[in-house]
């Protein structure tokens, strides 16, 4: 056999080309992925060729261009200093993730291959000399690039703050963390609302993993504090804009709550979609309700917004439609990265026109969605770009001037590779000195030879900020404290009015400057100043502290009163009401005698029972009548007194559970069925033995008697006996209390203390059943004389009918209405044993008494 060997070739001659990207040729190259600049109208499923959906126009929320401006600002600046890298030029190549997984391997691997075709565990000859790359401003984003970059041990900078997953995926040596411990914000969330004594707050998280995990740490957290979460609603992943089912479904289920009077304080945790998914939902609304409220403004979400550092305030073209505003977060305080000003970035901003690069493939979107035109001359556009508007002139929910947290995080990425770089220039440069040999190419260095410097790396940056990271990759710095000032076009600024520094004294971690807060302008002021929000939705006067110095303006949507009442969460026997101002004692849940079920259920249990008393008065006054003394008068004695029994023993079931009733309910009720079903086996054992005995010669005549009935019923039964004082021996029914299943009632209920004895019981009563149907089925056939094979056939089917119904329906109920199936199964399977066995005889004894005699039973039917 022979095989061919053909060389593999990377070629990027390859008709699909991604237009979302920037690339400037360099000695070395920073990779750069860029998050939520692009995205589209549909989810992105690949059921067809990337490229078919690519051509499709997708939203740009226009203000995350700035993030790709730092890191182009800040290779610029390294290139124009010769004292970072001496004679080394730096490059770039950025893409868009479109913040879609499938997307961002797609890109990552073209990222470092700049080939379109993709072979696994094969390196092209083409690889570009990437050194290190930033991007990851979503955690999704992060941890899909870390899946490759991680096998290649490329450096990896995420820019943006979220939770490490639970299993921790991406915390490998090559990935590091612009941005502080996550575990610091949740930190100072819980100090901010200690601070105002807020006790009462919604949270809004993604439905993601970062939302999942920041759900189940705050939850302790707060419990711990004192503070208490009025709802926790959770926003779909991906809500797209088109998407009218799903936008229309989250709305009707997030308003009512979002929207609630007594709750003015929502902490939201996601990404900046979600502050988006929540506006268009807010605007939405009022635009419906516009439609049939003559005022719109009968409508209000305001709140007080606090807001975690991976969300920035920002608005698309399309929220204009729903006349959506960012006034609705006016006065939120934000946790945000810590930034400084930058000067010369502002002046290096002020020179960005659409063609001031020809390598940059954002410009065109990002230009044309930003001011609404467009460059080609269609007759369907109604504004034409000229190419001489003005970067100033937008408002800042669409593109800020001045370099915002995460733009800030992209530019330290950029120095922080630039200096470990240059260490590493040094280093081995001196060790070729020193061993005589030639001068270090920096073109021949490998990205994973900078993880040993990066973790060790210390530098100031042109703002004076300090860079370093932990042992886990982490930047140790902390979170600004921002408040949110709107204007009316649009258009915000944040005020810094705290800090929260992990460094500082313990006396100085939390730092806040309530006079630098400019709160919504339609909160009320009255008397001294002083405002509260409660959680009771009206004025309730209290004299614990006040919270908000004078000076304050506070959201018009907010309560003043004195102050807040504490919140407490309530104890297990109680639920809150409608309000959440007051616990309300649960409701006690079983079987009261006084119940309809119940009333049902004893006279059923007492007309049955009074029907049997009068079938045993019956057989006992016609005790010497042939048909008596043909079915086995001990037996029928026995099984009419245990059917008795089982009919009183279904009120046992009735009223408040005690340790008495608990501990006979299932034994008596096991004990006494198992007579029955014993009692029965016998006579069915004794019909077939009587019809063997008549043939001649047979042997069976010395089987026949009382003794094989006696023994049949007493060793079945002894059983049943035993398995039941080994229950009440190990783990015997108590009384107990269920409260978790019902929110609003408490359940009285007898624990079974043994599931498994307690189906030992059941199963040994169905193995009784069986055997009596089986036996009695194959005897179904004998002559008519002896047609009790018949009856006791069909009643073993009603009885295991019964109970085969029972189990489901008795897994599938709580509460008195589950002791009610238990209760209806007894009654119900006795009396079928009482209806099909008893019936013919009795019309015999009192209607057909010529029948009852000896010449009629002997008597055969051909």
């Amino acid at each position: 056999m022979v095989f061919q060997v053909h060389e593999l070739k990377c070629t990027r001659n390859d008709p699909v080309h991604i237009p979302h990207e920037w690339y400037e040729p360099g000695d070395l190259l920073i990779g750069g992925m860029v998050s939520h600049i692009h995205y589209f109208s549909q989810p992105v499923l690949f059921k067809q060729y990337p490229s078919q959906f690519l051509t499709e126009i997708p939203f740009v929320l226009t203000k995350f261009y700035q993030h790709i401006l730092a890191l182009v600002f800040a290779v610029d600046k390294i290139n124009d200093n010769p004292k970072i890298l001496p004679n080394v030029t730096l490059g770039f190549h950025i893409y868009d993730s479109y913040s879609n997984s499938r997307m961002t391997y797609r890109t990552t691997l073209d990222l470092l291959f700049k080939s379109h075709h993709f072979v696994p565990n094969y390196k092209c000859d083409i690889h570009q000399n990437v050194i290190g790359i930033i991007g990851g401003l979503a955690s999704v984003t992060s941890s899909r690039m870390a899946d490759i970059l991680g096998l290649f041990k490329i450096p990896q900078f995420s820019y943006g703050s979220f939770p490490l997953p639970m299993n921790d995926p991406i915390n490998v040596p090559s990935f590091y963390r612009m941005v502080p411990n996550e575990g610091l914000q949740y930190q100072g969330i819980v100090q901010l609302l200690l601070h105002f004594n807020w006790k009462w707050v919604g949270l809004i998280a993604k439905n993601d993993e970062g939302g999942e995990q920041f759900l189940q740490m705050m939850d302790p957290i707060l419990s711990r504090n004192g503070i208490c979460s009025a709802f926790t609603e959770i926003f779909p992943e991906h809500m797209h804009i088109m998407n009218t089912d799903v936008v229309i479904k989250v709305t009707k289920k997030v308003l009512p709550i979002i929207s609630a009077n007594n709750i003015n304080t929502v902490v939201i945790y996601g990404e900046t979609t979600s502050i988006i998914a929540l506006a268009n939902i807010i605007g939405i609304t009022k635009v419906m309700k516009g439609l049939f409220l003559q005022n719109k403004n009968e409508f209000s979400a305001t709140r007080v917004w606090i807001t975690t550092a991976q969300i920035d305030f920002t608005l698309h073209n399309f929220q204009k439609l729903i006349e959506n505003d960012i006034q609705i977060f006016e006065g939120a305080i934000s946790f945000s990265i810590h930034s400084r000003e930058l000067q010369a970035f502002q002046e290096f901003v002020k020179k960005i026109y659409p063609s001031w690069s020809e390598g940059d493939g954002f410009m065109n979107n990002f230009w044309t969605q930003a001011f609404g035109c467009s460059f080609s001359n269609s007759a369907f556009t109604y504004n034409t770009c000229t190419g001489d508007e003005m970067l100033e002139s937008l408002p800042t929910s669409l593109f800020e001037m001045s370099m915002t947290g995460h733009s800030y995080n992209v530019h330290n990425a950029v120095y922080a590779v630039a200096h470990a770089f240059h260490i590493l220039m040094s280093v081995r440069s001196k060790y070729r000195t020193v061993e005589g040999r030639g001068p270090w190419s920096p073109l021949n260095a490998e990205p994973w030879q900078l993880h040993s410097v990066l973790q060790r790396i210390s530098f100031n940056n042109s703002a004076g900020d300090e860079i370093t990271f932990n042992e886990h990759g982490e930047l140790v710095a902390g979170f600004d404290i921002t408040n949110l000032v709107t204007f009316p076009n649009n258009s915000y600024v944040r005020i810094n009015v705290g800090r929260l520094e992990p460094r500082a004294p313990p006396s100085k971690k939390f730092i806040f400057i309530e006079e630098r807060i400019k709160w919504h302008s339609g909160l009320t002021q009255v008397g001294n100043g002083k405002y509260i929000r409660i959680n009771t939705g009206k004025l309730e006067p209290n004299t614990r502290m006040t919270i908000y110095e004078e000076g304050s303006k506070w959201h018009r949507g907010l309560t003043q009163v004195g102050d807040q009442e504490t919140c407490v969460s309530c104890q297990e026997d109680h639920y809150p009401n409608r309000g959440q101002n007051q616990c309300i004692p649960k409701i006690p849940n079983f079987l009261a005698f006084h119940e309809t079920l119940a009333i049902i259920s004893t006279v059923s249990a007492l007309l049955l029972s009074l029907v049997t008393v009068l079938v045993l008065v019956i057989f006992i006054k016609h005790r010497d009548t042939a048909i008596v003394k043909a079915n086995n008068r001990s037996l029928t004695y026995i099984l009419l007194t245990s059917l008795l029994l089982c009919f009183f023993c279904s009120l046992l079931f009735l009223g408040k559970p005690i340790e008495a009733t608990c501990l006979l309910r299932q034994t008596a009720f096991g004990i006494i069925f198992s007579v029955s079903l014993s009692s029965i086996l016998a006579k069915t054992i004794s019909v077939v033995l009587a019809f063997m005995a008549t043939k001649p010669g047979s042997r069976m005549r010395n089987w026949v008697g009382k003794k094989l009935a006696y023994s049949t019923v007493l060793s079945c039964s002894v059983v049943q006996v035993a398995i039941c004082a080994l229950w009440l021996a190990t783990s015997p029914p108590f009384p107990d209390l269920d409260i978790h299943s019902s929110a609003e009632e408490i359940i009285l209920l007898c624990n079974e203390g043994s599931v498994l004895m307690f189906s030992c019981v059941l199963g040994y009563m169905g193995f009784l059943a069986i055997v009596s149907f089986i036996v009695a089925f194959l005897a179904r056939k004998l002559p008519d004389t002896f047609n009790e094979a018949k009856f006791i056939t069909f009643s073993m089917l009603v009885f295991c009918s019964v109970w085969i119904s029972f189990v489901p329906t008795y897994l599938s109920t709580q509460g008195k209405y589950m002791v009610a199936v238990e209760i209806f199964s007894i009654l119900a399977s006795s009396a079928g044993l009482l209806g099909c066995i008893f019936p013919p005889k009795c019309y015999i004894i009192l209607v057909r008494p010529e029948l009852n005699n000896r010449e009629q039973l002997i008597q055969r039917r051909l």
